[in-house]
């Protein structure tokens, strides 16, 4: 059975040591940032902070805030409840492979695969326990545990929410992980980038001449599954919480919101309805981001709030980013091994990918291929520069398919020794991520691409091509059989 909500994870993560409960007092302020920081740096267990407080405000809030809940490994195959994430990645293997059936035993065939499908899509119900208390007079934020993360923040931010917005031109739903800074008790920031696909619903609001307002729910707190789901760079016309449905093998509930035409998980924690507004566009940020360096003051519309809907004893969940590795690589992990079924689709001859944690999720990406013809690592990293989930990568080095990516001394070593600076290292011009600072122009700046892969005469290389050093296997084998003797540490 799939978690039903993210009070049932969370016990799920307490039950096998990987939840550490704080009892005393933590302010919001810098100080629970600082904690997690520590622990998740350390390769820590999800955190609950049982009496947030503000001493600022003088308060301690009545919710307890979880955070770190996906930050490792183990963590993140507790919430998809698999063996290894590679599992996911082979069942979108199969789907992938699906063929048209020929004949009618093959129509009955496939009927159980379609028929799983089809479950996944998620169900709309009258009600759930995100609807225990509906609030519409006297909104306040001020009464959740929001987190000031670092000293230069602009305020206090909502770091981990399901934004939900529909396409004024379309009508198709999107759930996105926008940043929502606090600027009072009813308003915030909506951080959503200009690439991100609620920044396209708002623009499409002013093309279609529908009014000036735009419905939209932020959810905070669900299965985490559906909460993966809502980071994922989904294909655009995949709604996210039917891929929830997928990742969880069961469909996830919807309710209807009460003063907005939205549907927002039943079974969330909290969710803040509202709208963003053509007319009101303001100064958000700086925010200390996944860069490990603050993301600087930009424009960005308002959210205002008109009704909060919680269950009667919510939790609130929240996460930090920074210098990696945090949480959020172990999200962009997800991404890498989740996404890679439908990268070698679409490019055949891709054999794994990596983004180490020190890249930032679109600063380096590493490719190993099987290399069938002259340019083909060049070939490969134009096709990935036009892919939306990996549009902003700066650097892509392409290496042999026998090249294990995921290990840095390894690509390292083969990479510099394979390369002739001049002659294999290829520059482009391009969109970056709104949060690239060294960019020459926001939003716009160059991208470098290194052909790592042993050079072949065809592509102007004319010298032999060196062996790799290599021992004799007899040698290796009589070396193997006397090791114990020879009374030498033992070799991992």
């Amino acid at each position: 059975m799939a978690y039903k909500d993210l009070r049932s994870f969370i016990a799920r993560l307490e039950s096998v040591g990987e939840l550490k409960r704080i009892v005393g007092e933590v302010d919001v302020d810098l100080e629970i940032t600082e904690i997690t920081d520590r622990v998740s740096k350390a390769g820590g267990p999800a955190l609950l902070f049982e009496k947030p407080c503000s001493a600022k405000d003088r308060l301690t809030y009545a919710m307890p805030l979880v955070i770190n809940t996906l930050g490792s490994k183990k963590r993140l195959e507790l919430a998809l409840e698999v063996d290894s994430v590679d599992d996911v990645a082979r069942r979108i293997e199969e789907l992938l492979e699906m063929k048209p059936p020929e004949g009618f035993f093959d129509k009955v065939k496939l009927l159980p695969k379609l028929s799983e499908l089809g479950s996944f899509f998620p169900k709309t119900v009258k009600g759930g326990p995100v609807k225990d208390v509906v609030e519409t007079d006297n909104l306040s934020l001020a009464r959740l545990p929001i987190m000031k993360c670092w000293p230069q923040d602009g305020g206090r931010f909502i770091t981990f929410p399901m934004v939900v917005t529909r396409s004024p031109k379309t009508g198709r739903r999107n759930v996105g992980c926008y940043r929502l800074q606090v600027y009072d008790e009813r308003t915030t920031g909506m951080h959503w980038q200009i690439h991100k696909g609620g920044a396209e619903h708002f623009r499409w609001l002013e093309r279609q001449g529908k009014g000036r307002r735009m419905d939209v729910a932020v959810a905070i707190g669900a299965d985490p599954a559906t909460m993966l789901a809502g980071v994922l760079p989904l294909p655009e016309d995949v709604d996210e919480f039917l891929f929830a449905g997928f990742l969880r093998q069961e469909p996830i509930e919807l309710v209807k919101c009460e003063t907005v035409d939205l549907e927002v998980p039943a079974h969330a924690e909290i969710v803040l309805e509202g709208y963003v507004d053509l007319d009101d566009i303001r100064v958000e940020g700086p925010f200390g981001d996944h860069t490990g360096y603050y993301s600087l003051e930009d424009n960005f519309p308002v959210f205002h709030l008109t009704c909060i809907t919680r269950r009667k004893d919510p939790i609130y969940i929240s996460t930090i980013v920074g210098a990696p590795p945090m949480e959020d690589y172990w999200m962009g992990y997800a991404v890498e091994r989740i996404f890679l079924p439908l990268l070698r689709k679409q490019m055949p001859e891709v054999v794994d990918m990596h983004l180490p944690a020190e890249g930032i999720f679109h600063n380096l990406m590493i490719v190993s291929i099987r290399k069938s013809y002259p340019g083909h690592a060049r070939k490969v990293m134009h096709a990935l520069w036009g892919l939306p989930g990996a549009m902003f990568t700066k650097c892509i080095v392409v290496v042999d398919h026998d090249v294990d990516v995921h290990n840095l001394r390894e690509v390292t070593w083969k990479a510099f020794n394979h390369i002739d600076p001049e002659r294999d290292i290829q520059f482009t011009l391009g969109p970056v991520d709104q949060l690239e600072h060294a960019s020459r122009l926001p939003n716009f700046g160059s991208k470098m691409g290194v052909d790592a892969t042993t050079k072949w005469p065809s592509e102007g290389f004319a010298r032999p091509w060196p062996d790799e050093i290599t021992m004799d296997p007899e040698v290796k084998k009589k070396i193997d059989a006397m090791w114990s003797r020879l009374g030498l540490f033992t070799v991992e």
